[in-house]
């Protein structure tokens, strides 16, 4: 089974996302077997994110990626956090006191997300998912994607809309339509 590029694990899983889990955070073994879960090797690059650096799941997790031979990084809100001191390349945003004690979503959420943004743009990046300024390897899973790619497809090729829509569904993608266009 092919693995996903971005795989996101909370936690309590995704009940928490909607509901608290209470004490989810708090265990030293889930982290690792929710990796496992997806089949975790030498060949991913896992990213803790814990706004206080203290999380028991996230760190534990991070350890036995360690353990592993399994590349590590975190995201925290303190500097020489435990969870920073765990990964292998750690990124400390401090962003101050919340201005709601307890409430991390504000300052320390906001910045551990804008991180968040810029390690999966430089990935996609790297990886070859953008021709200039665009993404190229999108995919076309709604209307407003599909007029985008469109879009590219008309200014890339210098074709008209309809010619790009074919394209587009012949070749499944904007890479592939650029790739294979001829006139």
């Amino acid at each position: 089974m092919p693995h996903e590029l971005v795989v996101g694990l909370i936690a309590g899983g995704d009940y928490a996302i909607r509901k608290a889990v209470e004490f989810a955070e708090d265990s030293i073994n889930q982290g690792w077997l929710d990796l496992q879960e997806h089949n975790i090797s030498d060949k991913d690059v896992v990213v803790g994110i814990a706004a206080s650096g203290t999380t028991p799941y996230v760190i534990s997790a991070l350890k036995k990626c360690n353990d592993n031979n399994i590349i590590t990084g975190s995201i925290s809100c303190n500097k020489n956090s435990p969870l920073s001191l765990t990964s292998k390349f750690p990124v400390d945003v401090v962003a101050g006191p919340e201005f709601v004690t307890g409430s991390s979503r504000m300052k320390a959420g906001t910045a551990q997300k804008l991180v968040l943004n810029m390690l999966s743009t430089t990935t996609m990046i790297q990886l070859g998912k953008i021709k200039g300024n665009k993404m190229v390897d999108m995919q076309l899973s709604n209307n407003k994607l599909v007029d985008r790619g469109e879009k590219m497809l008309v200014k890339e090729l210098n074709i008209d809309q309809e010619t790009a829509s074919k394209l587009l569904q012949e070749f499944g993608n904007v890479r592939n339509a650029i790739q294979n266009y001829t006139k």
